[in-house]
């Protein structure tokens, strides 16, 4: 392999070992400044970017991910279609570093959406730090009823980073759509006012051509007799469990309604809660629902392609 360099003469044999320490050299450089606070330089993806060339972390335009990002008991779910991401809730407080981390591996640089469910420290911790980190082109939220308003750190913070970055936002209204590439988003909660935040999630509805999702936040029973009520379609493959697998969310007449073939239940490992609780493992085997839960499970991506086959696939961390 190395002939070349065994036959060149002494000076060439210099301008060889010169060039390799040069690459060397620029190697580790753009490394280290990759590691610089405060640079927005992404290291290698930068140089590819620049030089034209695909990131092999691109997802085909004709397929679906749906990430449920490992983060305790705690929501963070990132949606990919083609080229377009939507974020739905952020993890709770100290998640940052490992959500900013699974972003960067799938090469996630802006989001089309971001949906803050409700405004609860396990779903909205590091949001504000999400927006400063990311341009998003919409945000949708809830509001809480008037004099029920939260006055958190992780809520006012929230507010503040999205007028500090001029975020488009929008309060959740029922069967408000949006689109995410070829992928569409239904809203089909919060209904009525509610005093308790957990009841006033933003419920919506994934299609992908004949796939669907249903994302809960932490709706309970009430909520979900009152998405019934109202005659929504919520059939879908897939279930975000409602709570984190609390038995006051994730009801029979709810589960039978929806028929999901997966549900996905985001406990984290020895949470005080005891989530999930077993009544809801119970009703997901009644209804034939393979669950998968992120304390046992870690990261759950499902994958649609573009022939309608869904696939699931499981990571758990260190």
């Amino acid at each position: 392999m190395f002939d070349f360099f065994k036959k060149a003469t002494k000076a060439q044999k210099k301008v060889y070992v010169t060039i390799a320490v040069c690459l060397v050299a620029v190697c580790l450089l753009i490394e280290l400044i990759g590691m610089i606070p405060g640079i927005p330089f992404n290291g290698w993806s930068t140089i590819l970017e620049a030089c034209g060339l695909k990131q092999r972390y691109l997802i085909p335009e004709g397929e679906l991910e749906v990430h449920f990002i490992d983060v305790g008991n705690a929501d963070c779910i990132l949606v990919r279609q083609g080229e377009h991401n939507m974020l739905i809730d952020s993890g709770d407080i100290g998640a940052y570093q490992d959500i900013v981390d699974y972003l960067d591996r799938h090469g996630i640089k802006k989001f089309d959406l971001v949906i803050a469910t409700h405004p609860h420290a396990d779903h909205i911790g590091e949001m504000a730090d999400i927006i400063k980190a990311f341009p998003i082109d919409r945000f949708v939220m809830s509001y809480m009823p008037e004099g029920k308003e939260p006055t958190t750190n992780v809520y006012l913070s929230m507010l503040e980073a999205l007028d500090e970055r001029n975020v488009p936002i929008d309060e959740a209204v029922p069967g408000a759509t949006y689109t995410l590439g070829t992928a569409q988003l239904q809203v089909l909660a919060p209904l009525s006012e509610h005093s308790d935040a957990n009841a006033m999630s933003v419920v919506t509805r994934l299609t992908f051509g004949d796939r669907a999702f249903l994302f809960t936040g932490d709706a309970e029973e009430e909520v979900e007799r009152e998405i019934l009520t109202r005659g929504f379609e919520v059939k879908a493959d897939v279930l975000k469990a409602g709570h984190h697998g609390s038995k006051t969310s994730s009801s029979e007449p709810f589960l039978r309604k929806i028929a999901p073939t997966y549900a996905v239940i985001t406990c984290g490992e020895g949470n005080s809660y005891q989530h999930p609780h077993e009544e809801v493992l119970e009703r997901l085997e009644d209804i034939g629902a393979t669950y998968y839960r992120a304390d046992l499970c870690g990261d759950i991506v499902f994958t649609v392609k573009d022939d309608g086959s869904l696939t699931v696939e499981t990571q758990k961390g260190d």
